[in-house]
Formats: structure tokens, sequence, C-alpha cells
């Protein structure tokens, strides 16, 4: 990588810039401070932060400093942002939430949100030759990065050639996919691809596609120095902020307009600062320590907030640590966790194989902007600060639903027995007590197996958020070379996988001498991408889900993932905990998760005596000196050599060419996307005789919406499938198929486990549209509203669309006519979602509530006041008529604050923006190789 300027560090500490950094200047239009960088790679400029805030009394916080850069940026380039600079340089605890444009530098796609982004963007380039247009005017003005990391599924686990076989199954189920991504590649100038079994998108962005600063070039021709802002289709883009970069997720809605160019807006919300103390203790780990902080941060309520990380115990902890951290952000609901640039951060730089003078020109510039975190500075001010001992961290799971419910490892046995039979709801099951008792008798490799209630059925070492730690992952190996030592054994109804989510981790385990263990254990590696932790677990050992099922066992399922909703990580798995990747092994040692590590053994050895956790627990110094070994600037860049070249698989697969694609009307996995072609539906005044499709409780999430794992042959999207002509063997997972709009529609709001009080109970994707109705599926009774010409809404509780990013949890319910949802509140990014596709995100007047105004969900609703609502913030009018005729008045006001966001629900959504961009730009060599 290429330094983006020339200078030295090491003369800093004397002077008032660096070394290469001449005298701030101020430049005449925009008034916007500024510092001068010489050196060998010629002038360049940067914001001088300090000098812009130095009429503050507290300092700003460092996450909304690199805000102001990026809208300082903007100004140099002419756009008119001064309201915007002054409130954020005025900022103060008690300022009002503000919404500001943002910049972006760079898009990152996955492959699952990837898909149906570029897709829009192929069927813009349709709708303009089809007007006699250029097509090449639908490009992307910012760089764009799809990663191919959403699509392996574990069929093979627990085999020295899973892997191989893992992929070739992969590329048979994907190939339209795949060809359709490389058609891409090559039709949009700015999109670059990294093919499948390379890493998962995070990971790989953190340990080598991200800059952290990069140059900018002005209208007048200058180069400006600021640091990247990433916007990411999926929501763990926010892991950058352990290197000190603000990235967050976004639906691919949002994805695709910022990376056309379309305006980016964020509430500038509360700041709350995390700040940590002490050092964390011997047997705990990161894995530990994110499960605590993401538990506290519900509990204090930072829903759209920035999280920037603070205090003397921040600075003990490794990129790495900071990296898991920042992961799970929208699992304590924070729009980004931000950990500023300091020695560690520098140090993590140049170990993973960027330039010594690029990291030294981080290091300058981070220090002259004031970006800089160093020992003995001023707290910034906050809105709030949130106080965690890294001393006082236990080792922990979180389970059996959510992520933010943290199990201590000793509580665990006797919180999953309560689970049992506490009610149906985020840690409950609502079993009887004559079912408690229940078991299953199964014959696995030839021998009888009972299943019960905490039998354990995966055990997944997988997910970004903990296999880029190389300290849990070797502590992983550890655990399984202490016990492979001692002759312990997975039980054989475990299935045991390994999906590293970078190439790097096999190269370090395999150098220490770990890789041998965990092949020993079943811990084979099954290739490079999500796999259990976006719910793609594949089956397990014959017979064990039928047995599950026809006991109604609850079973589980222990990963070192981030999230572990209900119904997402296998059919067969009703409770799922996550862990650190040594207690996944440990627990798959145990092949159970009612048990008490710390004083039941977890097996016994070859001379039958007990062995302990304790007795394999690895050993921290051993674990820091391997750690120290793996992190080596060669090892970096020798794994990441080939980044973008994939296997031959990927190399040999045939694409159409050209700036447009060819559709096959044949296709189960690619379909022209209908969205440019609805009627933009630009928002009424009034809606009359609205009709609840859904009706549910809290956290609603969007794997309940839209689910992303395996596709059930008796389900409505299944028949689908099979109708046409798709044997349930070739189904792949719901991910997959988010490219055929017709199969997407039908699994709306059709996750196995979804609970909708219309059903009066049962589960599944199912409504009734009247109190003595028959039950349908959601899909045909939102086609029958359709057809009776009534809009539908869904009325929800507290955080509405809480989870991932998935753009089509907000098109699937487009797609079933959906045009409100109200709720208590919801989660940023599905909101934002909403606001793109044109449905109303509507909230319920403060201490008003579903049960509290009586609602049944059967009334039939009128929403007025709408334009007002919009315009003025006035409150929508609506009045709610039961069967009975009775009717209830209340209010709701529109989840919307920027002008932006109520100009797109005023078109009814973001591609009739996206089509007059296209109009708008200038030819490119699309269009004339066309």
């Amino acid at each position: 990588m290429a330094p983006f300027f020339a200078c030295t560090v090491d003369t800093f500490a004397g002077s008032a810039y660096p070394s290469g950094m001449d005298e701030a200047i101020v430049t005449d239009a925009a008034g916007i401070p500024l510092l001068s960088f010489g050196g060998s790679a010629g002038d360049a400029i940067a914001i001088d932060l300090p000098r812009l805030l130095s009429g503050r009394k507290k300092p700003l916080p460092r996450s909304l400093r690199v805000v102001l850069e990026n809208l300082s940026c903007q100004a140099l380039s002419g756009a008119d942002v001064a309201a915007a600079i002054r409130a954020l340089t005025n900022w103060g605890a008690d300022t009002a939430e503000i919404a500001v444009p943002l910049a972006v530098a760079r898009v990152m796609l996955p492959d699952s949100s990837g898909l149906p982004a570029l897709m829009d963007l192929a069927a813009a380039r349709d709708v303009l030759v089809a007007e006699g247009r250029d097509p090449g005017r639908v490009e992307p003005a910012v760089p764009v990065t799809l990663v191919v990391d959403h699509s392996l599924i574990v069929d093979v686990a627990g085999h020295p050639n899973a892997r191989a076989r893992n992929i070739a199954e992969e590329f048979r189920r994907n190939r339209e996919r795949y060809s359709f991504f490389k058609w891409a590649k090559q039709a949009f100038d700015r999109l670059s691809v990294v093919p499948p079994g390379s890493g998962i998108i995070h990971q790989v962005h953190l340990e080598s596609i991200a800059r952290v600063v990069a140059p900018v070039m002005l209208p007048d021709g200058r180069e400006l120095l600021t640091t990247e802002f990433v916007l990411g289709c999926d929501s763990h883009t926010t892991m950058v902020g352990g290197i000190g970069m603000l990235a967050w997720g976004v639906g691919g809605i949002d994805g695709e307009a910022a990376a056309l160019g379309l305006p980016y807006e964020v509430r500038i919300p509360r700041v709350v600062g995390a700040r940590l103390t002490g050092e964390l203790p011997a047997g705990s780990t990161t894995t530990d320590l994110v499960l605590t902080i993401t538990e506290r941060l519900r509990q204090t309520g930072v829903v759209g907030a920035f999280v920037e990380f603070c205090g003397p115990g921040a600075s003990t902890l490794s990129v790495p640590d900071r990296a898991t951290i920042a992961n799970m952000a929208p699992e304590y609901g924070a729009t980004c966790a931000f950990f500023p640039i300091d020695a560690r951060t520098v140090a993590y730089l140049a170990a993973s194989g960027r330039s010594p003078d690029h990291v030294a020109g981080i290091e300058a510039y981070a220090r002259a902007t004031g970006l800089w975190s160093g020992p003995g500075e001023v707290e910034p001010e906050f809105t709030e600060v949130v106080d965690i001992d890294l001393g006082a961290i236990v080792p922990s799971l979180a389970g059996p639903k959510r992520p933010q419910d943290r199990v201590p490892l000793d509580g665990l046995a006797a919180d999953f027995r309560q689970s049992l039979t506490a009610p149906v709801g985020p840690k409950g099951f609502g079993l009887s007590q004559t079912a408690v008792d229940a078991q299953a008798e199964v014959t696995i490799n030839s021998r009888p197996v009972t299943l019960r209630h905490g039998s354990l059925v995966i055990a997944a070492i997988t997910s970004c958020t903990n296999t880029s730690n190389p300290s849990v992952m070797l502590a992983a190996g550890l655990l399984a070379r202490n016990a492979v030592a001692r002759g312990l054994n997975v039980p054989g109804h475990v299935k045991t996988s390994l999906a590293p989510g970078s190439r790097l981790v096999e190269d370090y385990l395999t150098d220490a001498g770990l890789m041998d263990p965990l092949d020993a254990l079943g811990f084979n590696i099954v290739g490079f991408g999500c796999t259990t932790c976006s719910g793609k677990s594949g089956p397990l050992a014959p017979g064990v889900s039928e047995a599950v099922a026809e006991a109604g066992l609850v079973c589980a399922a222990v990963l070192s993932g981030n999230r572990n909703f209900e119904g997402r990580i296998h059919k067969s798995a009703r409770a799922s905990y996550l862990a650190s990747p040594p207690l996944v092994v440990a627990f798959a040692l145990a092949g159970r998760v009612d048990i008490d590590l710390a004083r039941e053994p977890l097996g016994f050895d070859r001379e039958n005596r007990p062995v302990m956790l304790a007795d394999i627990w690895p050993d921290r110094d051993e674990v820091a000196a391997l750690e120290r070994q793996s992190q080596r600037p060669d090892r970096f860049r020798q794994s990441y050599a080939t980044l973008f070249d994939g296997t031959r698989l990927w190399q040999d697969l045939e694409n159409p060419e050209g700036p447009t694609f060819d559709w096959d009307p044949a296709s189960t996995y690619i379909k022209r996307p209908p969205f440019f072609e609805l009627d933009a539906q630009s928002m009424p005044d009034r809606l009359d005789g609205a009709r609840a499709l859904v009706v549910a409780g809290d956290s609603l999430t969007t794997d309940f919406v839209t689910p992303s794992g395996e596709i059930l042959p008796d389900s409505q999207a299944g028949q689908y499938l099979i109708d046409h002509g798709v044997a349930p063997a070739d189904f792949n997972a719901v991910t997959q198929r988010r490219g055929n709009h017709d199969f997407m529609a039908r699994i709306t709001f059709a996750n196995q486990r979804m609970k909708n009080r219309l059903a009066g109970g049962a589960e599944g994707g199912v409504t009734r549209l009247t109190p003595d109705g028959p039950a349908m599926t959601i899909f045909d009774a939102a086609e029958r509203l359709k057809a009776e010409g009534a809009p539908a809404i869904v009325l929800a509780g507290s955080d509405y669309g809480m989870g991932s990013s998935r753009d089509w949890a907000a098109k699937g319910p487009k797609l079933l006519g959906v045009r409100v949802i109200l709720a208590k509140s919801f989660e940023r990014i599905h909101r934002a979602n909403l606001i793109g596709m044109g449905i109303l995100p509507m909230i319920f007047a403060p201490g008003d509530s579903i049960d509290s105004l009586g609602l049944s969900g059967f009334e039939t609703f009128r929403f007025a006041n709408l334009h007002a609502a919009l315009g003025q913030g006035a409150p929508v009018e609506i009045r709610a008529t039961a069967p009975d005729g009775t009717e209830t008045e209340f209010s709701a006001r529109l989840d919307v604050t920027s002008a932006h966001e109520r100009a797109l629900l005023g078109e009814g959504g973001i591609f009739a923006g996206i089509l007059q961009s296209a109009l708008a730009a200038p030819d490119n060599r699309n269009g004339e190789r066309a």
C-alpha cells in the first residue's frame, strides 16, 4: 500500500506538528482551518480539528470529531453544511438529536445483501435502456467491495475433506449467483469482488482492506487527508471501529443509494461513553467481556447511539479485542462502537502488513488532527457514561434466544432448566412439567444415544466476531490439545465445525501445532465464511432432527457467533448460546448445556478419572506467547496476497458480459427485481380501511420478518420452489434466494418460530383476518387484502426490527402491501430500510401500546393528517374500528427527523431518486461500450 504522505513521527513530541507538516493555514471560502502536509508524496492538507474546536470547554468525543472532519471535507468541496458544522462544533451532552449528511468513502457488500443491491442497479440500467438512455449512467460513485461470505453451508463436518466438499457444493448451488457477481464485476468500474473461500467481510475489512486514513481530491486539485467513513450492507460493519474508523451497517437500499452518490444522512444522537477500568482476569476472555458489555448497554439503552470506549481499561485491550467489542455494536443496539486511534492501533496496523510509511502517516495524522488518544488526556464530554470494570468479568454465555441475555457459566445449568417451563418469550419455552422429562432415542454411528432437553446438537467455532481474535482462537486450540492429551472425545450427536473469518487463522493455528487436536475433536475447517452464525448449519447426524421434533425437545447449539435469535441457527436447536471459542470446545466435549462446568466433569480420561474444565483450561501466558508469534506482517501479506484471485472453481466459472444483464426467465435464483416498476405510492394524506397482517410483541427481529437459514419443504416458500421444479435437496438457504422476489414475498414473516398474535398462538407465518376466520398464510392474507384494496399494517412493541441490516425485511413487507408499521420503538437500520421502501415507521404516543389501547389487531384502521405529520411533525390521527363497531381513537408520530427522510417518504421510497440520479448522470465507458 503506497503511503499517502511522507513524514516522521519521532520528532512530534517536541513540536506543534509532526515533521513534514507546516503551520496551520485557513481556507478562504469555507473558513475551515487546515494543516499542510509535505513530503515525497506531494503536498496534502488535513482538517485542523484542534483549532476548529478551540472554543470548547470540554473535548468533543472523537467519534464526533470524525463526523466534523467529514462535514468539513464536504464544505471544502462546496457543500452547504455550515449549519451542521456549527451544531457539531457546539455539541454538548444536552444537545438535541440532529441529522447531518456524510460523505461515504467506500461501500462494503456481503453477497447476501450485495446480490439484491447489485440486481437493483442492473434493473435500473434496464430502465434506462428501455428509454433509449445510456445504461452506464448507473455506476457507483465510490469504491464498492463485495465479499462472498454468506453462502457457505456446513453440509459436511467432522471430516478431513469437509472443506473441499462444502466448497464444491457451494459452487454447485450458487453457480447462477456467482456468475451474476462476475458479470457485475466486469460491468461496474468501481466494483471489486472478493471470491468465495477468502473470508468474512468484516474480518477481511479489518485485516486488509481498511486504510483508516485516505486522500480525497478536492475540486481545486488539492489532496485532503480524511478518516475513512464506510457504509456496509451488514450490521457488523461496525467492526472497524476497533481501529478508529466510523463505519456502520445499512440496508442494501441505503447502500446502493450511497454507492451511486446519493445523499446519506445520519442522526447524530446521544454519544455514550463506555469507561473501561481494570484488566481482564485470568480465565476470562474477550468474548465474556463483550457479552457483558452487550448486557449492560442494552440495560442502559443505547439504541441508535454512538458508543465511544474510553478509560484506562481500553488501553489494555488489543485491536482484536476492540474489534470483537465493536463488531457486536448492533447487538447492543448502537449505531457504532468507536475506539480512538492510539499506540495499540498503530502496532496492529504495522503487524497486519500495512506499509511502514502508511502506518507512520496515520500516527502523525491522528496526533496532529486531535484524533489520537494517549495517557493523561481529559475525558471527552459524553451524553452519559457507563462504567465497566474489566476485573469483574466472569466466564459467560448468552442465550437462549438473544445476545443480550448473558448467563454466567456457573449459572447456566440452572438458568436453562428454569427456561424450559418459563412462559414463552426471550427466556422461556413454555413447556409443561410433564414435558420436562421428555427424551428421544436415536442411533448414531451404530451406537444408541439418548437425547434430552439440553442435549447439545451443534458446537460451532464461527463468525468474524471471535475468529478475528487470535487470543480466543489459540485458547480453543490449546484446550483441544489438552483434551486430546487426556483422551477426551466429542459425543456423536454433536455436530462440530470450524469456519474461520480469514485464511490467516488456519495459518497461525497450523504453525502453532493446534489444527491437529482441533481436527481430532471434529473441529475440521469446513470453509471460510459465516456458516452457523447466519443459520447455514447444515444437516445434523441422521435421525437427530426427526427425533428432536417428534419428542418436542429443546436441544441446544453453542457457537462463537454474534446472534442466536430463535429459529436462526437450526430448527433443531431451539436454545442457542453465544460463547467464546474455548467454551464451544468445552461444551462439545460435555455434549450438553445443562451442566455446571465449574463443578461437573467434562468427561472421563483413559483411566476413567473425571476431567474438569479447570484441568484443561489453557494457560494465559502460553496464549499470550502464541498470540505474539501469530501476528506477523509477512503472514498477513502472504495470506492476503491472493485475496481477489479466487479458486480454480471461481476462475473457471463462465459469466455474461456487457453493460446490461441478460435475465433468464426460468431462473429460480435471479429474477429481475420489480421495484422500479412498482407504483411509487407517494404518501397520501389519509389511509382508510387498513388491516393488520401481523401483531407482535417486543423485540421482533429481522430474522422473524425475513429468515436467513433453512427452507422448509412444507412452507409456502418451499412449495413455491417445488412447484418450479426445485427439489428440496437443492433448496439452498433463504439468504441465497434473495434474488427471487416471488420467493422472498412468500418467506416474509414466515420464520418457523414467528408468533403472530392474530394466529391464536400458532407458530410460523400464519394469520387470521377476522377473530373467527380461518388461519391462512400471511402471504395469502396479504394477497386477499390487496384484492380488496385494503392497505396492510403491522402492530408491534419495542425494538421492532432488531438484528440484521437485511433490506428484504423492508422489501418483503412492501411486496405484501404493508404501508405502516406502528410500534413502540424501532431499531436504527430497519427504520431506515422502511423509509427507503416508502413504508411509514410510526411510533405510539408515550404510554400507549397495543395492550393499553385494547387493540386486538382485528380492527379496521384509519390514519389521517399524514401530510402534516410528515411536514411539520404533527401527530398522526388514528381511528381503530373493532368488528363490533367500537371505535378507539389515539395518535402516533412518524419516526422521521430529517428533510431527506421526509422527501423519501413523500416520494414513496428511494427508487425514484435512484432513477432521477441515473438520468442526470453523465455518460461513461459502459455506455460507450454498449
